[in-house]
């Protein structure tokens, strides 16, 4: 977190109260029996290939999407024994250059693409070659996604019936009370015990550390000597994690968003930063609104804004729009807004129209949806799984109390949201890892591309620097003054031409580069950026 306040005087009591977990760094027999597990796993999907053909039934999939599989090992430490299958899905290299169509583009091998969470799925991702955007990477390279262990048809997680998970309205309180509390703690607790319940023994195998296996598994799966990998926001991190364990089988790396790795801030400590900077982008939206008041009427200052928000807020506590939208519904559709600005149209207009007596287009925007519960509940558990394995947290509420009481006198937004999402780690009832001590030294990883949004709220900007600082020879390239979570293949023709020429060419600026900011969006636009974000597992 960028707030000195709280760490400077809350650092040392944070890493005294937790949990005192069996280490994630492993007796050497352990590592070196995982390491072998690896190995082993990785020569047999190499011997076996993926058996790419017709996506399951089910999966919209149109012409030159292909879908298949690649075995892995559920505990890398016993390769023989229980085995999962992760779905992978292929759009083959175009070889079409869309400036010359004259000219092949020569292929350079597979490009994997993982969309972050945890708990995306990348498996729509080789659609983006239908994009402008990605049209000459998708020359040259195929464009390969996949489900991570846990998602989606990859031996999946569940936590609780999908049918109690999505439900509305509900309360969303900004200083919640204590008898609010009690009840969050309680419904955490119920929830870590369902994820157990669930998943048995398998609960602890659901980590970063194997996901970063499972890359390695994959990347001989698909013929490929070297991986080239796309990650962004958590795909940054066991990307990172997989270039610690593995720095001769990369080949291009582009980490887009990246999240914090030190592993004092993982997880606890990048949430309260995550929180901490959403309250800046929530003001930056707010500005946006305020100087577009003649067509929102929602006032000409943010200060303004905010008030129409706590108002809506207020009256769908006393009465939910449709039945369905409450306090809480509207908190998850204006958190939104601060991932992509291109959002902020459709919220601006919703607000506005509710705060009117229309409720469509906030329904529109907020109104749960049962027919996607199954997968928000599925993504919802992976995430859980991944955060609470990975890394130790308080198990001690009042910890979590102090340190997000102080952070919500001056971020309110999201801050108790966060709380609530994360909770269950502090009731965890599988072992913790300790995070890797994620580090590369000169020459021991190729060069490395690092995109990052200056204001991106979900993976502050000082991740970003953190990451650039511990992969030597890694460069970073900042879009100044721009919060989108997200930026590779996107609205800045600046960044896009870095990426470019990094994959197609191998070529980086020095250290250091930045870009202008994309245009903010137009009042009343459409959103542009809706394929990219399903494509990219974003939707």
């Amino acid at each position: 977190m960028r707030a000195a306040v709280l760490y400077s005087a809350a650092g040392s009591l944070l890493l005294s109260t937790l949990a005192a977990a069996p280490a994630g760094g492993a007796p050497g027999v352990l590592q070196a029996a995982r390491l072998r597990g690896v190995e082993v796993a990785a020569a047999r999907a190499r011997a076996a290939g993926i058996d790419f053909g017709t996506c399951p039934a089910g999966q919209k999939a149109p012409d030159g999407l292909q879908c298949g599989t690649v075995t892995v090992p559920l505990d890398y430490a016993h390769p023989d024994g229980r085995k999962i299958r992760l779905t992978v899905s292929r759009v083959r290299a175009t070889h079409k250059d869309p400036r010359n169509s004259k000219r092949k583009v020569p292929r350079q091998g597979a490009l994997v693409f993982n969309p972050g969470g945890p708990g995306g799925s990348g498996m729509y991702f080789p659609l983006v070659g239908l994009l402008p955007e990605w049209k000459r990477i998708a020359a040259a390279y195929d464009l390969v996604g996949y489900a991570p262990r846990g998602v989606g048809r990859s031996a999946p997680l569940s936590c609780q019936d999908p049918r109690q998970f999505a439900g509305g309205p509900t309360e969303a309180p900004t200083h919640p009370s204590t008898a609010y509390k009690k009840k969050r703690i309680a419904r955490a607790k119920a929830y870590a015990r369902g994820c157990a319940q669930r998943s048995g023994s398998a609960l602890r195998y659901y980590n970063s550390l194997n996901n970063a296996r499972d890359l390695d598994v994959l990347r001989a799966a698909l013929g490929e000597d070297r991986l080239t990998f796309m990650g962004a926001s958590y795909g940054t991190y066991f990307g990172a994690v997989y270039a610690t364990l593995f720095p001769s089988h990369v080949r291009r790396m582009v980490l887009d968003s990246a999240v914090n790795p030190a592993p004092e801030q993982v997880w606890y400590r990048d949430n309260l930063d995550q929180s901490a900077a959403f309250e800046g982008r929530w003001a930056d939206f707010r500005d946006w609104v305020a100087r577009h008041d003649d067509v929102y009427r929602l006032g000409d200052t943010a200060e303004k804004v905010r008030r129409g928000y706590e108002t809506a807020r207020a009256r769908l506590a006393a009465r939910p729009a449709g039945g369905k939208v409450g306090p809480g519904q509207l908190q998850a559709a204006f958190l939104s807004a601060a991932y992509y600005d291109d959002y902020w149209p459709s919220r601006a207009e919703a607000l506005s129209a509710y705060l009117k007596g229309d409720a469509g287009p906030l329904l529109r925007v907020a109104a749960p949806s049962p027919a996607t519960a199954a997968e928000a509940e599925n993504t919802s558990a992976v995430y859980t799984a991944v955060e609470c394995n990975d890394a130790p947290w308080p198990t001690n509420w009042a910890v979590w109390d102090r340190d997000n009481t102080r952070l919500a006198r001056r971020a309110p937004f999201e801050t108790w949201e966060n709380v609530w999402m994360n909770l269950p780690c502090a009731y965890w009832p599988a072992p913790r890892q300790r995070p890797v001590d994620v580090r590369t030294g000169p020459g021991e990883l190729p060069p490395t591309l690092i995109l990052a949004a200056e204001r991106d709220a979900a993976a502050p900007y000082g991740g970003a620097l953190e990451m650039h600082r511990r992969l030597a020879d890694s460069v970073l390239v900042t879009e100044r003054d721009a919060g989108t979570h997200g930026i590779a293949g996107g609205a800045n023709p600046c960044v896009n031409a870095h990426l470019e020429a990094y994959l197609l060419q191998g070529r980086l600026p020095v250290r250091h580069a930045s870009c202008a900011p994309h245009p903010e969006p137009r009042p009343g636009a459409p959103r542009k950026q809706a394929l990219r974000d399903q494509l990219k597992g974003r939707a």
